[in-house]
């Protein structure tokens, strides 16, 4: 998923609340084998309290790494082609959408991870080997500017089926299906939507009216959209965008001043979820370690700093919502969903029909 260090450093000019002191510790030093370091890999959107990450460290003597791999497509890839000399011992941000490619090609070795019992069931999977624990769940959902659709006149869209409707003709962009997670995310909730039958309809009728495609969220929120604070910077002229129910809440907290009401909403019936998980990789250094690092993922104290640095929901039952996250960017009411065997079964002849269909 894909707010933290990029919302805060490019779209508003601000730090996170904490990250890692070991961040982007090179694929030489990753890994070594050391029996007192732990190696996560992870996509660009890790973060994580810096007093957290140091209680961790204390309690269990074990000195955490952070090798950083990109988006999550990308890290994902990468993990694959070096799963037999793995870069690490854990990696982490391989959602729902990519869960199958990782299990089917061998990424991941078994274990449960002490308080897997207390996830919530929605959110768990592989339960017959225990390959992946889940670590937080996100929306991808359609963002709009209020500012623009107040200026317009306009009642900003709703729904899937609004998109599509000549008065929002040229004010959407998306990311590319095939190299962004959020895009993909938003192909498989057309596809879940409109069925294997109607998607490709639909992205014919979004395409006639106008629809952007650009290579990453990045770009997509902080460039196109204006509605974002990096957006207005860039003179973006797109008021909607596909990004995360969690990005209003973003542009609140990181705003200086802060604003009393989010700048930006979200089209609650456009909404995907996507659930991240973490796993021991297979052939990892230091099993015992990773495992130790796993445990704490969805220990309480991690889960219940996740979201302010990481913009997603926590997984574990019980587990605090701080207020200004909730109130302006609450969970989506009935988001799209998808098992992971038929996302496995169809995504690449997806990705590919919509490249086809959208690009070309």
């Amino acid at each position: 998923m894909g707010i933290t260090k990029k919302f805060g450093a490019v779209a508003v000019g601000l730090g996170m609340v904490g990250t890692l002191a070991a961040c982007g510790s090179s694929s030489d030093d990753a890994g070594s084998g050391d029996s007192r370091t732990v190696t996560l890999v992870s996509h660009d959107s890790w973060a994580v309290s810096e007093d957290v990450m140091a209680a961790f460290e204390k309690e269990s003597g074990y000195k955490v790494k952070v090798l950083e791999d990109g988006d999550a497509g990308q890290a994902v890839n990468k993990a694959i082609l070096t799963k037999d000399n793995p870069q690490g011992d854990v990696f982490f941000g391989v959602d729902n959408t990519l869960l199958s490619r990782a299990l089917d090609n061998g990424l991941f070795q078994p274990y449960r991870a002490k308080g897997s019992d207390l996830v919530q069931p929605a959110y768990r999977a592989d339960q017959d080997k225990h390959r992946v624990t889940p670590v937080d769940t996100g929306d991808v959902c359609v963002n709009y500017d209020k500012a623009y659709f107040t200026k317009h006149g306009l009642t900003p869209p709703k729904s899937l089926d609004d998109l599509v409707k000549p008065q929002y003709k040229d004010l959407l962009v998306t990311e590319n299906a095939g190299s962004s997670s959020p895009g993909l995310g938003f192909l498989l909730g057309t596809a879940a939507k409109y069925g294997d039958g109607g998607w490709e309809g639909y992205w014919k009728k979004l395409k006639a009216n106008g629809v952007k495609v650009v290579d990453s969220w990045e770009q997509a929120y902080n460039e196109e959209f204006s509605g974002s604070s990096g957006g207005k910077k860039a003179k973006g002229d797109r008021p909607l965008v596909v990004s995360y129910a969690s990005s209003p809440p973003a542009e609140v907290i990181y705003a200086d001043p802060q604003p009393s009401t989010a700048p930006t909403g979200v089209a609650d019936g456009t909404c995907f979820r996507q659930v991240e998980y973490a796993g021991l990789l297979d052939n990892a250094k230091n099993a015992k370690g990773g495992k130790a690092l796993l445990d704490f993922l969805i220990g309480e104290r991690f889960q219940n700093d996740m979201p302010l640095n990481m913009f997603v929901y926590p997984v574990r039952e019980g587990a605090r919502i701080p207020e200004a996250f909730a109130k302006y960017g609450p969970q989506a009411k009935d988001p799209q969903t998808m098992d992971p065997a038929k996302i496995a079964d169809h995504r690449d002849q997806w990705v590919k029909s919509w490249t086809s269909l959208v690009l070309k």
